[in-house]
């Protein structure tokens, strides 16, 4: 059954797992607010687990919005969760700060919670990494209505020694001729330590036809790499706007992704359309499989509430596709 929360919305989620335990945690606001739009203003993070990524139970709140003055005073937003060598669960969200009432004007930034049993979590206080300059686009610029920085998924280096952070971030420049729009790219830090973090050259280059590439993930899939985002038709620019958006898959190479050479995400496939977003890949008790919050519905109203699995398989021309009973989608 798909996941739900009478008189909620439910939309961005992010897994954790334990032994036979999957623990959610998504994004939630009351319909009351009436305006879908106001969700994002008003998010806090829920908390439910599953053994089979289908029957749930839900816990409730775990983490809310921060008091006035910190960095997420108006909302918690997407992140992930790692656990580290101590055994400690980290989970790096996004802290949302709107500047005014009534408008999107926004400033995001990466922070950090902590917990011994997935259930409990604890803030750090203040602020672990913000959008920087040279790379990468700032409020101060002007140049987009938000200063994005969210989404943080984080992966150990193949060495054991440092950890990487992917990051929906915007490029400062842009090249010549290319839509203003067109900054989205795959933002990058990098850690030692994985409490300090440091920003680094984005993964990607703007111009591919995305203003955001959003919850980036890097999964293997039936012994393939690919990285996973979001953009939905709404946000396509370039020559890709007018066209349809979603949830959309990059093959990988073998080589490691973060050598230097940048992720050419203009490649990237479309999985599923903006019936589903924020997909997130998991491996269910009968293999790979997508789940994405249900988000465009009938009327193309705002529906709010978690799918089941879709299982995942590579065609023999290397396109990733989401399978139901009736039909690929």
């Amino acid at each position: 059954m798909a996941f739900s929360i009478p008189d909620f919305w439910v939309w961005d989620f992010w897994t954790a797992i334990d032994g036979p335990m999957v623990h959610l945690y998504y994004l939630r606001a009351p319909m009351s607010l009436a305006d879908p739009q106001l969700r994002h203003r008003n998010a806090s993070v829920g908390h439910a687990t599953s053994v089979d990524y289908e029957n749930w139970t839900d816990h409730g709140v775990v983490l809310e919005h921060g008091a006035p003055g910190s960095a997420d005073e108006s909302a918690t937003w997407t992140g992930s969760v790692y656990r580290d060598p101590s055994g400690l669960w980290r989970m790096y969200y996004t802290g949302s700060r709107y500047l005014r009432p009534g408008e999107d004007t926004n400033v995001e930034t990466i922070m950090l919670a902590t917990s011994t049993d997935l259930h409990e979590w604890v803030k750090t206080p203040g602020a672990l990494l913000s959008a920087e300059r040279p790379w990468y686009e700032t409020l101060a610029d002007q140049t987009w209505r938000e200063e994005a920085w969210r989404d943080p998924w984080v992966v150990p280096d193949v060495s054991g020694t440092m950890w990487h952070m992917l990051i929906t971030a915007r490029s400062r420049q842009v090249p010549a001729g290319v839509d203003p729009d067109d900054r989205g790219v795959i933002g990058y830090a990098t850690s030692r330590d994985l409490d300090s973090w440091t920003a680094a050259a984005p993964l990607s280059a703007p111009g591919a036809g995305f203003a955001h590439l959003e919850v980036p993930q890097l999964v293997r899939i039936d012994g393939k790499e690919a990285l996973i985002f979001s953009c939905d038709s709404s946000h396509l620019v370039g020559a890709r706007r007018g066209s349809a958006g979603g949830v959309w898959a990059l093959a990988l190479g073998g080589d490691e992704p973060f050598s230097g050479e940048l992720l050419n995400v203009a490649d990237a496939q479309l999985v599923v359309g903006d019936e589903l977003y924020a997909g997130r890949v998991v491996e269910t008790p009968t293999g790979p499989a997508l789940l994405g919050f249900e988000n465009v519905g009938q009327n193309s109203e705002f529906v709010g509430r978690l799918s089941d699995p879709l299982p995942l398989r590579w065609t023999d021309d290397g396109r990733l596709v989401a399978y139901t009973t009736e039909r690929v989608r």
